[in-house]
């Protein structure tokens, strides 16, 4: 067997030196202290006797530095108008030092970095960081964040910036995704998930109105005809709306279109739907609107008293 591996390595004119031997060479040499380990190899062929190339020498860590990255808001919900506050903990968890210290963050759609507002700490000293590179997108913004930080093994960064929120975020999901990095040492993606409310910009709309006591039959409530508690109004969706004390109901999120209202007369025992003298359409206890999104309808009922002063 020794032969013939002598026997092919010679045809394939072949030989990598130690000593006088054409073989691979490496080294390792540890010690128990020691943080880094150089690892180093060289070859040469049988056709260039004289020149032999030594390769590069690769050096390893045996503790290296470790990132690890937790990004939070100061809120769960936001709606456009609002500012998002964002913090970012990048933690050494490792044994060396992690040089230059970065963040790459994709901000969900509809959320615009306030560049001023990024401020940088470890422990109570504040740091300096770079300025932040925007690169927007169709599906968020990609924010990079470069500086010279080094964080010792133990150390912690702590970055926070403002992010407001636009009219475009109502589009996106919320979601957005950080990562640290120190040269080519990257840390966990740590993602934040912000929900988006609609607010103002909402296609919804508001129903508001009263049931009331209509004493001269107009169909406006006067000051001394008194709103009727406990009414029952059902929308054409199922919703269910009770009247408080004075009378009055609201329902929000309602979806815009053409919306019916009917007064339920069987919670207001005593009472009947008060005759219109001037609109034929009100003498009816169902209403018929037409809610424009992000508007407010107001659906009045008015009651009378079905049996006369004094007797029933």
């Amino acid at each position: 067997m020794t032969s013939f591996l002598i026997s092919w390595l010679r045809r394939k004119s072949l030989f990598l030196t130690i000593s006088s031997l054409s073989v691979i060479t490496y080294g390792i040499i540890p010690t128990v202290a020691q943080t880094e380990i150089e690892n180093t190899a060289s070859g040469g062929a049988d056709n260039l006797p004289s020149q032999t190339v030594n390769s590069n020498t690769v050096t390893l860590s045996a503790n290296p530095a470790d990132l690890r990255l937790t990004k939070t808001g100061d809120r769960a919900a936001a709606e456009p108008g609002d500012t998002v506050i964002y913090r970012l903990l990048i933690e050494n968890v490792g044994q060396s030092p992690a040089v230059n210290v970065g963040i790459t963050d994709r901000l969900p759609l509809g959320l615009r970095l306030v560049s001023e507002s990024v401020q940088g700490s470890i422990g109570d000293q504040t740091v300096e960081l770079g300025t932040p590179s925007i690169n927007a997108s169709s599906r968020g913004t990609n924010v990079t964040i470069n500086s010279t930080v080094t964080l010792q093994p133990g150390e912690s960064l702590i970055v926070n910036y403002a992010a407001e929120v636009t009219p475009d975020s109502i589009r996106g999901d919320g979601r957005n995704l950080a990562q640290a990095t120190a040269g080519g040492l990257r840390s966990n993606q740590s993602s934040h998930r912000l929900r988006i409310r609609q607010g103002i910009l909402s296609d919804c709309g508001t129903l508001i109105g009263r049931v009331f006591v209509d004493k001269n039959f107009d169909g406006e409530q006067q000051p001394n005809e008194p709103g009727v508690p406990n009414a029952v109004i059902y929308m054409d969706d199922g919703n269910r709306i009770v009247t408080d004390a004075n009378g009055l109901y609201s329902l929000a999120n309602v979806i815009s279109g053409h919306r019916s209202a009917a007064l339920d007369l069987t919670s207001l025992p005593g009472y009947s739907l008060a005759p219109n003298k001037y609109f034929i359409e009100t003498n009816s206890p169902s209403r018929l609107v037409r809610l424009a999104p992000g508007s407010m309808v107001r659906v009045n009922f008015a009651v009378t008293p079905a049996f006369s002063e004094g007797k029933q």
